[in-house]
């Protein structure tokens, strides 16, 4: 609710959640100390690094859209590939959707799919949901998206040859490309798509056509976006337009 009005008051989000405005005011206080808002008498208002509200925070953002989202893209990857799989909600639920199929977890030679992520929680969730090969790159944790960020972990990318890889933007356009908030994630991200024969953009439909602070790729370096049902026509259009491959989910 701070996310998208910017301010809220005790007693609208009491009534809008159901609660009482004691519990309310509780959570503020709670949010408060973990800098995440500001109080305010009667209220609240979201800090300035609201738009990068930290990952276990945002999992019921759009939860439905990603979880469809996760499956089309994970449906992209065949069996003995390399895959490149960055941090974020939508990608979580695409390393989810890689975890159960079962295609995807045998043991024969050459059918194992290799993962590199630089996301400590994509690693994680693959590890203890399948028997896939797992590569962490290396680098300086961001706590608010769980990524690897820094030289450590370019290092090893520049090293890696993926088949495809799978990037979680916090914006896309047509005619900007794809971009992150966080210029560590997106030069990480930059780094993937360097090494990769493809690249598809997974992002739901309120970040097409959206802007952030760093560039990861131009749109001509995009092969295949996938989003949900609930992106504009126009919006869709453009980005086939300037050659792009558009699944909806």
């Amino acid at each position: 609710m701070l996310t998208d009005s910017g301010r809220v008051s005790v007693e609208e989000a009491a009534e809008r959640l159901d609660v009482s405005q004691a519990t309310i005011r509780r959570d503020f206080d709670q949010l408060a100390q973990q800098q995440m808002i500001t109080r305010t008498r009667g209220g609240a208002v979201a800090n300035g690094v609201s738009y990068d509200l930290p990952l276990r925070y945002k999992t019921a953002k759009h939860s439905a859209e990603k979880q469809r989202i996760g499956a089309a893209a994970a449906a992209l990857v065949t069996p003995g590939t390399v895959v490149g799989l960055n941090g974020g909600t939508t990608s979580t639920e695409v390393a989810r959707a890689l975890a159960v199929r079962p295609d995807l977890n045998t043991s024969a030679e050459g059918a194992q799919l290799t993962v590199v992520t630089n996301a400590l929680n994509i690693a994680n969730e693959l590890l203890v949901r399948s028997r896939m090969k797992v590569v962490v790159a290396g680098g300086v944790v961001r706590p608010k998206s769980f990524e690897l960020v820094g030289p450590l972990g370019g290092a090893l990318l520049r090293e890696v040859t993926l088949d495809v890889a799978l990037l979680g933007v916090d914006a896309v356009d047509p005619q900007l490309g794809a971009a992150a908030h966080h210029e560590g994630e997106a030069a990480m991200n930059n780094l993937m798509v360097a090494r990769a024969k493809r690249v598809v953009i997974i992002a739901d439909s309120s970040k097409l056509g959206g802007h952030a602070f760093a560039r990861i790729c131009p749109v001509d370096r995009v092969e295949t976006l996938v989003t949900d049902s609930g992106a504009a026509t126009e919006v869709v259009e453009a980005f086939r337009a300037a050659g792009v491959n558009v699944i909806c989910a």
